[in-house]
């Protein structure tokens, strides 16, 4: 079978390439909805270090997305069966350690095509069939949700019993997917979120209260941190969760930096710190989120706050207006409709 691959081979730059699928194994799958994330802005706009770039394109972009079955020489899918598609792809299990943070795994969008093709071969069990009423829009970025997801399973299991009140520092994407996961899995607990823009902020009316960076009160204390920053402005972020974080709190790192960030192990120790970062997720998280999003649809009207722009892709100039379109949008996500 012929499947077109659409690489980003430059900054800005896309092509097409024609590959042969072998289908006597695995799962065809047709992308349908396709979501941009920051990682792959920092390819397309050329924002990865020279030698990075230079290693990794060319290659086909996107990590989050969903997609119609077309073939199943498996067994485990009937043609048309939508699904969520899972980008990391295991190649040796580890007694200890997730295959998320394996480096032996190979992660879509990463060193590794991405879902920017007309055809995508995964095995069966980088699929989650997905219910038929579902929001398929929300559902491209099922990935993402599912990140946060797998970085609180992780804090559940190392974190102190006291979860009175959390902090969420960041009010883009991220910051706002974890508010909400946070207030669905702790209903009785206080989520304040803390974050630099007022029109971003003002979306999270489900948070119990929102402050500004700059504004937070002197008396403030939380339980537990979690970092949605990233980039740069995460030294400030981690350094302002340090100092009002209480004892034996729990950091949680979801923001991704390109640069090393300076923390302050005094106070660290002093308190009894624990710090975790998170990365990726793996099928369980994937299911989760599936079956948390099944169990309560409203969480859709929420997450379609997040929608800035959808596209529909017909060809390589849609593709870049696409990613175009999701730079300047700031807060929000830019979901690509693949028509081709």
């Amino acid at each position: 079978m012929i499947n077109v691959i659409y690489r980003l081979v430059a900054p800005k730059f896309f092509e097409e390439a024609i590959e042969e699928i072998d289908v006597t194994d695995g799962v065809i799958v047709r992308p349908m909805y396709l979501s941009i994330c920051q990682a792959d802005q920092r390819y397309y706009q050329g924002k990865r270090a020279s030698d990075v770039l230079e290693e990794k394109l060319p290659m086909a972009l996107i990590h989050e997305g969903i997609g119609k079955v077309i073939f199943d020489s498996t067994g485990n899918f009937n043609a048309g069966d939508i699904v969520v598609m899972i980008p990391n792809t295991p190649t040796e299990h580890d007694e200890y350690v997730s295959a998320n943070y394996l480096s032996s795994s190979k992660f879509r969008g990463s060193g590794f095509d991405g879902f920017t093709c007309d055809l995508i071969k995964l095995n069966h069990d980088r699929l989650v069939k997905l219910p038929y009423n579902f929001n398929l829009e929300v559902s491209s970025f099922i990935e993402l949700i599912s990140v946060i997801c797998h970085g609180i399973f992780r804090f559940e299991k190392s974190a102190i019993k006291r979860k009175n009140k959390f902090g969420v520092w960041g009010d883009g994407n991220l910051g706002y997917i974890t508010a909400l996961l946070l207030n669905e899995f702790y209903p009785e607990s206080e989520v304040i979120v803390i974050g630099k823009h007022s029109e971003n902020l003002n979306l999270f009316s489900f948070a119990d209260k929102v402050y500004k960076f700059h504004e937070i009160p002197n008396d403030l204390t939380v339980d537990h941190g979690f970092e949605c920053v990233g980039s740069n402005a995460s030294q400030a972020a981690i350094d302002q969760i340090i100092n009002v974080i209480n004892p034996q709190g729990s950091i949680i790192l979801f923001g991704v930096s390109e640069y090393s960030i300076p923390i302050n192990t005094r106070l660290i120790l002093e308190k009894g710190l624990i710090i975790q970062g998170i990365s990726r997720s793996e099928r369980k998280d994937f299911l989760k989120v599936v079956e948390i999003l099944k169990n309560n649809p409203k969480l859709f009207n929420l997450l379609e706050n997040l929608i800035n722009n959808v596209v529909s892709i017909e060809s390589l100039n849609d593709l870049k207006e696409a990613f175009d379109k999701d730079y300047i949008s700031g807060f929000g996500k830019t979901i690509l409709k693949w028509d081709k």
